[in-house]
């Protein structure tokens, strides 16, 4: 799943190949993608790109003036499109877009933009389970993922107390803590793993154990990993992001490789529907954790 340094790192892509562009159409391939129809779609014909912005994993598309709408987006007819990519979406960005229309079918195709200059960008989202989220509203606040979102780990408020406080009264194990979107916004799977291993944390660590000391190193081993992620993503062509995020993991997704840090095999402790992976030795003591759902902390 896409998480806040790819997200924010096709934020600043598109906001460099889309502000001051004009959308020629936006085609939904899988009408599934669409989660909103006032304003509908077509209401983007012929606005203009002015922003783009990131809420958590959302990427927001902010318009205004599409011709034959006026007011559709309240003052200045401002409408924006917000998307969300699931765990098995993606944007792939074309600088010459097909001539004819998208077929709907059973392929990964979900959405395209294309611009009046006739570059655009596809959504895409391989697998059967679609989850690609597309809304189009007046105000981003609308689309019920952003309104619940917590504040955002890079945010230049966000420092050591407001962790401390949002922390405070949490009685969940530090994993899940680290991936629920209400309460820090833009952290998934994939580096809630890297955090808690450059913090040397245990995932199944509670919360409410947590010392002041290690409050603080799980907040600078946060904001550490994940602006170094954001800082190698800069610049990158959208096609690339996805390999970059691989490489710079050092555990997630690297269960029996060693830990680049001590050497230690990494370990992995599978789910229903995801895994997480960790080192014994950098965060649990040496000791593996059980293998089930319901596993306890080895401490």
């Amino acid at each position: 799943m896409p998480e806040l340094p790819e997200v924010e790192a096709l934020r600043a892509f598109l906001d460099e190949h889309l502000v001051g562009k004009e959308i020629a159409r936006v085609l939904p391939v899988a009408i599934s993608v669409l989660k909103t129809y006032d304003p509908p779609v077509t209401a983007l014909d012929g606005a203009r790109v002015t922003g783009v912005a990131r809420h958590g994993k959302f990427l927001d598309l902010a318009t205004e003036g599409a011709e034959g709408v006026a007011g559709a987006g309240g003052a200045g007819g401002e409408l924006h499109l917000v998307t969300h990519l699931a765990r098995a979406g993606w944007l792939h960005w074309k600088d010459v877009l097909p001539s004819g229309p998208p077929k709907p079918g059973k392929g990964p195709l979900a959405l395209r933009i294309a611009l009046t200059g006739g570059d655009g960008f596809d959504l895409t989202e391989a697998g059967t389970t679609k989850r690609l989220a597309v809304y189009v509203v007046r105000d981003p606040g609308e689309v019920p993922g952003v309104a619940r979102l917590g504040p955002d780990p890079l945010a230049a408020e966000f420092d050591l107390a407001a962790f401390t406080a949002l922390l405070a009264g949490e009685r969940r194990q530090i994993k899940g803590a680290l991936r629920d979107q209400s309460l820090i916004a833009g952290i998934g799977n994939a580096y809630s793993d890297e955090i808690l291993h450059a913090a040397k944390m245990s995932p199944f660590k509670p919360v409410q154990n947590l010392t002041a000391a290690e409050t603080a190193a799980l907040y600078e081993a946060m904001r550490a990993t994940l602006a170094e992620a954001v800082e190698r993503s800069h610049g990158l062509a959208a096609g690339r992001l996805k390999a970059e995020k691989k490489s710079g993991l050092r555990v997630h997704g690297r269960a029996g490789e060693p830990c680049p840090v001590c050497g230690d095999t990494v370990r992995s402790v599978s789910f229903s529907d995801s895994s997480l992976q960790y080192c014994p030795t950098c965060q649990t003591g040496g000791r593996p954790l059980a293998d089930r759902r319901l596993s306890k902390l080895l401490k």
